[in-house]
């Protein structure tokens, strides 16, 4: 069944509408207005990707009309937003919010659009039209990964848990927080493939000097290859990151490199053996040296996955008992990224009144307000768009085939035909009317939350 969110002159309309907003915006009506636009454009561009039905229009939309520097100005508001106003919103306390879908929807805004930005970004037309805005995506899958990095190696296991634990009862703005730890995993394992899709089509000199002599993006992929963030060990038991959740993996496949880990190698291969790059990068001792601990990683079980990896095996090799030409020198007249800067420049000593015109204006809606957000958002959250979205298409509750139909009731049940629903509802009748049930409850609290 065909599935779209948006036709060709909607999406035109709501990509010529999106702009950036002041700090002080953020969870204002308006930007709500342009989350929700945001959301249905990552979803048509995920439909379009992963279909052969669509042309990827969502993309050649943005493209035309310039919009990818707007798509990453708003991540890096955001970003902001996160690091600077909402630890004064949690120490605030005259802010003790009993719904936090507000500020639930700020946070689920960041991983929105770099979710858009992965899909996009993998054409070169895309890398192309965001121009200048390239190096301040750069900066920020930067900003990410070594996080990233910096909070593995001081957390281990303990991120692990965080990230995978189940429900504890806390305070709304704690879950939140406890939230945002689990979102923030899953953006930066997306930065890393933005920046993969940066190394595959990157020939400036800016962004080349950029990602190997202001970041050393080399060394920066070998300590995520040495710790491994998207792959955990306890107790016997292998669990990966697939898909966006941690999978348990069958012994047989424990060898297999995910998609996250094969970003990684293809990032490196760009950047080493790029003869633009290797004439840039500096091959000192300390990053000759970390670069050679790859080779431990480089198993003829992992080439054989992705055969272009003997390349980099052979040039380590090679690096191991040479030294390389010095990076040639010269005057660089060198673009450099101002959004994040501009940003902060614009709003330093401003922060915590900011944190509290929100708390009043915007994070403090009557129930109408919130009720109608919440309506506007169910609808964007369209039940049969979303189950199009899934890696895992649904199968027949009865037979096991792939399904295409729902059970009218629940809505939690599929099947392939009408057969196989009349043979299992035996089996099924019973799930089904608990379903209905809660689902029936749920509701009710909803309502009888925003009446008080």
């Amino acid at each position: 069944m065909e599935t779209s969110v948006l036709l060709p002159p909607e999406a035109e309309g709501l990509v010529q509408s999106l702009k950036t907003f002041p700090l002080e915006d953020v969870g204002s009506a308006g930007w709500f207005k342009q989350h929700e636009t945001m959301e249905k454009l990552n979803m048509q561009a995920i439909i379009s990707a992963t279909t052969a039905v669509h042309d990827e229009f969502v993309k050649e939309l943005l493209v035309s009309h310039g919009k990818i520097a707007v798509l990453v100005h708003e991540l890096i508001l955001i970003e902001v937003w996160k690091h600077k106003i909402f630890p004064i919103l949690c120490q605030l306390q005259d802010f003790q919010p009993q719904n936090t879908f507000q500020l639930y929807m700020v946070m689920h805004h960041e991983a929105t659009i770099i979710n858009l930005l992965e899909t996009i970004m993998f054409h070169k037309d895309s890398y192309e039209a965001a121009d200048d805005s390239v190096l301040d995506l750069l900066d920020y899958c930067h900003r990410k990964l070594t996080l990233l990095v910096s909070k593995v190696a001081r957390e281990g296991d303990t991120m692990h848990d965080q990230i995978n634990k189940g429900n504890v009862r806390v305070s709304p703005m704690e879950e939140l927080q406890n939230h945002n730890t689990v979102l923030e995993f899953g953006i930066s394992l997306k930065a890393l493939s933005v920046l993969r899709y940066i190394t595959d089509h990157t020939d400036s000199i800016s962004v080349i000097n950029h990602m190997l002599c202001t970041h050393n993006i080399p060394c920066v992929l070998v300590q995520l290859i040495s710790c491994r963030p998207w792959s955990h060990f306890k107790a016997g038991r292998v669990e990966k990151y697939i898909n966006n959740k941690w999978q348990e993996i069958p012994v047989e496949d424990q060898s297999k490199m995910t998609k996250v880990e094969g970003q990684v190698w293809i990032a490196l291969y760009n950047l080493l053996l790029s003869e633009k790059c290797q004439q840039k990068y500096e091959f000192n001792n300390y990053n000759k040296n970390q670069l050679l601990k790859l080779r431990g990683f480089l198993t003829e079980v992992l080439i054989d996955q992705l055969p272009a990896l003997g390349h980099l095996q052979r040039f380590l090799s090679h690096l191991a008992v040479t030294d390389p030409a010095p990076p040639r020198k010269g005057l660089i007249l060198e673009q450099i990224p101002v959004m994040w800067n501009h940003i902060v420049t614009q709003n330093k000593g401003k922060y915590r009144a900011i944190a509290k015109y929100q708390v009043k204006e915007t994070f403090s809606p009557s129930d109408s307000e919130l009720r109608k957000q919440a309506e506007r958002l169910a609808q964007t959250y369209n039940l049969d768009v979303m189950e199009s979205l899934l890696p895992d298409k649904p199968k027949c509750g009865s037979c096991g085939r792939e399904a295409t139909k729902r059970c009218s009731r629940c809505q939690g049940e599929w099947y392939c035909s009408r057969e196989c629903q009349v043979k299992h509802w035996s089996k099924h009748k019973k799930s089904c009317q608990l379903l209905v049930e809660t689902t029936e409850k749920i509701q009710k609290d909803l309502l009888r939350g925003w009446a008080t």
